[in-house]
């Protein structure tokens, strides 16, 4: 028991503490034979029960059935976990990808590590285990991790220590839950990546975030095309809601200026001003005949 723990320090501390201790089965007063606590054995299939707690809900079809064959041929390499419930009865702690495809290889027995844990201790070890998996997908991890704060009651530093990520990683994982379902759903498909996901956390409105999504998708974009998209739809809604300046008004000695000089020239005359300040004085003729009548009268 304390080689394996040492080969699993992902674990924590605090797991390898209750996974020594017998006191953290509630089930070891009905288990006669404690010798096989901590040791690897064979174990007929049949009197091994699935994880209630295990995390991962996908599993690829094709990519099982090749595990399936591997074993069919080579065997099991790696040993399940289960923890013992009773007399014959085990429950999974980690390793359903191995179980299910040595179920489908028609396998009657599977190598298993024995060990001893309680309810709390099962969840712990099933999210931590499934966590340092490399093929789960974000969402999965996500919700591994609010799996583990809500009902391991732990801090997102505590967390983080627990599985040996940065605050950052935890916080950003955690951040993917708040998407619109059809997004997540997509992470998980893997039709976007982590990056597309997170690009889209920093959209505040559900209908821009699903519009965006469609056209990732429609139009395969790349991370940065859609950072791009992002940033220029924030840079527009900016402009838009921008308040305008709006021009100086027209004073009453201006208009009265603009009145004298109609007269003087007899034509129509304009002052338009600008919201920066400037503006232009405008006096309308009507030909060049009309124009050069005008600067003959302002020339007097």
């Amino acid at each position: 028991m304390s080689s394996n723990a040492k080969k699993r320090p992902a674990l924590g501390k605090g797991l390898s503490a209750l996974l020594e201790s017998s006191r953290t089965d509630i089930t070891s007063a009905d288990i006669e034979d404690k010798s096989v606590l901590g040791s690897v054995a064979l174990l007929p299939i049949t009197s091994i029960e699935a994880n209630p707690f295990n995390p991962r809900t996908n599993f690829e079809e094709e990519a099982l059935q090749e595990l399936s064959d591997s074993i069919a041929l080579h065997g099991i390499i790696q040993p399940i976990t289960v923890r013992k419930l009773g007399r014959d009865k085990y429950q999974l702690i980690s390793g359903e990808r191995r179980f299910k495809a040595s179920q489908m290889a028609g396998l009657n027995e599977i190598p298993a590590y024995i060990r001893v844990a309680n309810d709390q201790t099962m969840l712990e070890m099933a999210l931590v285990e499934n966590i340092q998996r490399q093929d789960l997908n974000a969402i999965e991890v996500a919700l591994s991790y609010q799996r583990l704060i809500q009902e391991c009651n732990l801090t997102q530093e505590k967390l983080a220590k627990q599985v040996s990520k940065s605050r950052a990683s935890i916080t950003n994982h955690l951040r993917l839950l708040k998407l619109p379902p059809q997004i997540q759903l997509s992470v998980k498909e893997n039709e976007i990546s982590m990056g597309h996901a997170r690009a889209l956390v920093g959209v505040e409105d559900s209908k821009k975030q699903i519009e965006l999504f469609n056209r990732v998708v429609e139009e395969t974009l790349s991370v940065r095309d859609l950072e791009n998209l992002i940033r220029a739809d924030k840079n527009e809604e900016k402009e838009t809601t921008k308040p305008k300046k709006s021009a100086p008004a027209i004073t009453s000695s201006q208009l009265e200026f603009t009145k004298v000089l109609s007269d003087k020239v007899a034509s129509k005359v304009q002052i338009k001003k600008q919201p920066s300040g400037n503006g232009k004085l405008i006096i309308n003729f009507n030909s060049e005949v009309d124009l050069n009548r005008i600067i003959e009268i302002l020339n007097e």
